[in-house]
């Protein structure tokens, strides 16, 4: 991990169930890509571990031996946040069945929650084919949605607003988002 990379470490002191969220986002390891704005890199293979001397920490670590893994130069505007939530279908079971929490757009504070690939064809249809969803997670999306669930938030990548990299970095990126994602879907 870079020294200056504090994106990587992420703090779970705020949950109330942090073994429940420690399960939950090691669900996620190499199925979500991770982002951070600090080094403007985009990690696809990497682990997760909690550290007994960091208390109460998440430690992200890149895979060294897989350089092409991590892509470089990827603009902190091109990663939005969506509002959009992961969440086990049940509580008690963070490594079973996801849904995703979509809010709906007549009414902020109203969402919809549906299972994970339902949803994301939902987001997907609305949007241009050639511009389809591209979640990553950053630094402060692991959170609680109530004392007993544990959540991620996903933020998005736009490819269009990576202006300084080559076509075919850009379809790199896009083809290993989308293929993580799908792994992810399959896994329901």
């Amino acid at each position: 991990m870079q020294q200056n990379n504090n994106d990587l470490v992420w703090d779970l002191d705020q949950f109330a169930r942090q073994q429940l969220a420690q399960k939950f986002v090691l669900s996620f390891e190499n199925k979500l890509c991770v982002y951070s704005g600090s080094v403007s890199q985009l990690y696809t293979n990497y682990n997760i571990f909690f550290p007994q001397e960091e208390n109460r920490k998440l430690v992200i670590l890149p895979n060294p031996y897989v350089h092409h893994d991590t892509f470089h130069g990827i603009p902190e505007e091109a990663c939005k946040p969506t509002g959009l939530l992961l969440v086990p279908s049940r509580a008690d079971d963070p490594r079973g069945r996801l849904n995703i929490i979509i809010p709906l757009k007549s009414d902020s504070s109203q969402t919809r929650k549906v299972p994970l690939e339902v949803g994301l064809n939902l987001i997907n249809r609305k949007r241009p084919p050639d511009k389809p969803f591209l979640p990553v997670l950053v630094k402060g999306d692991l959170r609680e949605l109530d004392t007993k669930t544990p959540c991620l938030h996903l933020h998005s990548l736009s490819l269009s607003s990576m202006t300084g990299m080559s076509e075919m970095e850009i379809a790199d990126i896009r083809r290993v988002i989308l293929e993580r994602l799908q792994d992810l879907a399959c896994r329901q």
